[in-house]
């Protein structure tokens, strides 16, 4: 759905301004404001951000490294 890309593509890109390769599910915690603001529907901002790192990670964007850590990879970065 087009909600549903767009939650998609908003996780991305507070990835992207993230520096570093590897990061915390907290570090990507820190954008709650910004997509609280963005989804105004939604109230559970928090699950839907994990469950959009599910989904990169299956669609290869992402690599899981250990309980709440994760890292971008090549095919993150030309995004």
């Amino acid at each position: 759905s087009l909600d549903a890309r767009g939650w998609l593509l908003d996780v991305l890109g507070c990835i992207n301004e993230i520096p570093s390769q590897v990061f915390s599910l907290g570090d990507v915690y820190t954008f709650e404001g910004y997509l609280t603001k963005k989804h105004p529907q939604n109230h559970n901002i928090r699950p839907k951000i994990r469950q959009q790192l599910q989904i990169l990670r299956d669609h290869g964007f992402l690599e899981f490294v250990a309980r709440g850590l994760y890292r971008k990879t090549k095919l993150a970065a030309r995004k």
